[in-house]
């Protein structure tokens, strides 16, 4: 006879979907780098217990997200809190590195086999320009440079480089503020996968090596001359800001 067994619910963990609600507002900057937090600011936007918050700030902190405040003036021992940590651009210039080298063998190898990149991820990225919406942008250019892993036919291309993609997006979600690199990386996407589609190697790759320098060159500029004031800000209305996140804390599954 089989044993009496508890069923399982199929809804993912609660300190799960706040550490993804979390790493969302991190990476598309709607909690600043530097800001401080709190749980029971965060608790509350989120209309959760302090215990998953707790527990997602651990996670948060493990992987490089979050870390110990400055010491506030005060008697000794008084306890720092949290913050965002802030954004390291010579660091994100070392990923970029990685990651534009994994770029232009993806593309060598998609447009050796000649694979055809969807036009609707290029429409998908415009209208995400055209709304204003960081979050979307991202969520744009991680889908086309997916797509262009995948179209190499190398399976680790897309493992390696999306080894350190939440940081990326940290970058990003900052870069973004601006107008400048928003409509020119959907130009530059466009001929990328014309280029693949058509199996001219060495101009995709040629387009590609000038996508990765530009987008590197941009984005430390952009971090550098737009950095913002961590004093200055206060905890977002994540309930609005994060796209995703938001949906999960009221039942639907999580994204992968």
């Amino acid at each position: 006879m089989s044993p009496h067994l508890i069923r399982l619910e199929a809804a993912p963990d609660l300190a799960d979907q706040v550490y993804r609600a979390l790493l969302d507002a991190i990476s598309t900057g709607a909690l600043k780098p530097g800001q401080r937090i709190t749980q029971e600011e965060l608790a509350e936007q989120l209309a959760v217990s302090r215990q998953p918050v707790t527990q997602a700030l651990k996670l948060l902190k493990k992987d490089g997200f979050v870390q110990n405040a400055p010491a506030a003036a005060g008697p000794a021992g008084r306890s720092r809190g949290l913050q965002v940590t802030p954004i390291d651009v010579h660091w994100i210039a070392q990923v970029y590195e990685v990651r534009g080298a994994l770029d232009m063998l993806a593309v060598r190898l998609a447009a050796s086999r000649r694979t055809p990149i969807d036009p609707a991820l290029m429409a998908q990225g415009r209208h995400a320009v055209a709304r204003g919406d960081i979050g979307a942008m991202i969520d744009a250019d991680l889908a086309f440079h997916t797509a262009l892993y995948r179209a190499a036919g190398n399976p680790l291309i897309e493992q390696s480089a999306l080894l350190h993609w939440h940081h990326i997006r940290r970058a990003m979600g900052e870069a973004l503020q601006s107008n400048l690199l928003r409509e020119p990386v959907w130009d530059e996407h466009e001929a990328i996968a014309q280029a693949v589609s058509r199996g001219d190697v060495r101009q995709a790759e040629r387009l590609m090596q000038a996508h990765c320098s530009h987008a590197s060159a941009h984005l430390g500029q952009q971090m550098q001359e737009h950095a913002p004031d961590p004093s200055k800000a206060t905890v977002p209305n994540l309930r609005e800001h994060v796209r995703p996140a938001t949906r999960l804390l009221r039942g639907s599954r999580l994204r992968a």
